[in-house]
């Protein structure tokens, strides 16, 4: 082989050679890469709460109504009026109850007329029945004459017990139409302000079926009270005597303040979601809070400060399958970090996948969170304590303040490219 020949093949392999490495350097510089969002560990202060909707009213609400049925005569109280208690706020029409009365007095004075007539017939009968039973003793009547004389004397005895009946069922009556009549007038039962008004002047109300309500009255709006509707999963952590704070629409910038007076057990079940009614006791000097207004409340529950606080993006971030294998050695899993701190072979794999399996088995309290060492994740074990929505607490692991952890990542191969890496293609 000649020296040109031998420098020709030199040449051609050299060019091969870098062909070679130019390809593979593009094809390697052409991979998408992964792109991570991380967030610091950092330290500070975690207030645990539950929230809740509800709405305000006053701690005790009367419904004032009409026991008896007829037309509004006059009104002598309107919205917001503040009444006392046994204070005339309505009159029905009294013409027919008046009527009733004095015809049930008038059946009354018959009743009693017919007792004394029975009486006088009584004692009449009874001085026949001696007359002749003076006969008798003589032998100078019949037996059939003394035996009618005994029969109407007991007649006569039976018909004042039957009056005396009449003239009780005539006083009864006089009675109840007496009360009908009383209840024309419609009187408050406590003190308190109006806050509901049903009926007009002139507005017939009827009262066969159920009393009509024609006030509503607040006893003290200065004491007011909020009826939450808590979630089943929320209300145990609720307690009597928990402080919690709220605000309104009305003013959106004040904080109200208030206490759990009890958690009703009465469940409330709306389109199969199951919530309790844990009731706020409100003081309400200024009457800002009105009856019906919503409140938007808070319970805080527990309270740390200066505590390790991971993002709660973290504890939901799983790598997808195609990172651990771009990222992994040949033949084993990616590194992982146990609750020690140690590498552990085929950790970060396990984590990912095994997560959901292990999940059921495991304690709630025991998360996976992913850090960033060297652009390489990296897994690590730890327990969370209590959570505020967007930060938990860190009670156990290795993570440290300032550490980064992955909360979502992009970009990186297809899933195809990612299935054959992953078959060593």
């Amino acid at each position: 082989m000649t020296k040109r020949r031998i420098l020709l093949v030199v040449a051609a392999v050299a060019l091969l050679g870098g062909g070679v490495g130019i390809w593979r350097w593009r094809a390697a510089s052409s991979k998408p890469k992964f792109q991570f969002d991380t967030a610091k560990v950092e330290r500070g202060k975690i207030v645990a709460k539950v929230t809740a909707t509800g709405t305000l009213s006053a701690i005790v609400t009367v419904q004032v109504g009409s026991q008896v049925s007829g037309r509004i005569a006059a009104l002598h109280a309107d919205f917001n009026s503040s009444v006392k208690k046994g204070q005339l706020i309505a009159k029905i029409d009294p013409q027919l109850f008046q009527a009733s009365v004095d015809q049930a007095r008038a059946n009354l004075a018959a009743a009693q007329g017919n007792l004394v007539k029975a009486q006088v017939q009584a004692v009449d009968a009874r001085r026949q029945h001696v007359r002749q039973q003076e006969l008798a003793a003589r032998r100078l009547n019949a037996q059939a004459d003394l035996d009618t004389a005994q029969a109407t004397a007991d007649v006569a005895a039976a018909q004042v017990k039957a009056s005396e009946g009449s003239v009780g069922q005539a006083r009864a009556a006089l009675q109840q139409a007496e009360v009908n009549l009383a209840y024309t007038n419609i009187v408050s039962p406590t003190n308190g302000t109006v806050i509901s008004r049903s009926v007009d002047v002139g507005q017939t109300v009827a009262a066969s079926l159920q009393a009509p309500t024609i006030f509503v009255i607040a006893e003290d709006l200065a004491k007011m009270q909020v009826d939450t509707s808590v979630a089943e999963a929320d209300v145990g952590r609720l307690r009597a005597g928990m402080a919690a704070s709220f605000t309104v629409d009305a003013y959106p910038s004040e904080v109200f303040r208030g206490s759990v007076r009890q958690i009703r057990n009465a469940p409330q079940s709306v389109q199969n979601v199951v919530t309790y009614d844990a009731v706020i006791d409100v003081d309400n000097p200024d009457l800002k809070l009105k009856p019906g207004m919503t409140a938007n409340v808070t319970f805080v529950y527990a309270e740390k400060d200066d505590v390790l606080k991971v993002p709660n993006a973290a504890l939901r971030f799983r790598p997808p399958t195609g990172l651990l294998a771009s990222t992994a050695a040949p033949g084993a899993g990616g590194a992982g970090r146990t609750a020690g701190g140690t590498s552990a072979p085929g950790a970060a794999r396990t984590g990912a996948s095994g997560a959901g399996s292990r999940a059921g088995a495991e304690p709630a309290d025991r998360r996976t969170v992913w850090t960033l060492a060297d652009d390489k994740p990296e897994s690590e074990r730890i327990r969370v304590g209590i959570s505020d929505g967007s930060f938990s607490e860190v009670v156990e692991g290795d993570l440290k303040p300032g550490e980064l952890v992955i909360t979502d990542v992009t970009g990186g191969p297809p899933s195809g490219v990612a299935a054959g890496l992953r078959r060593g293609l």
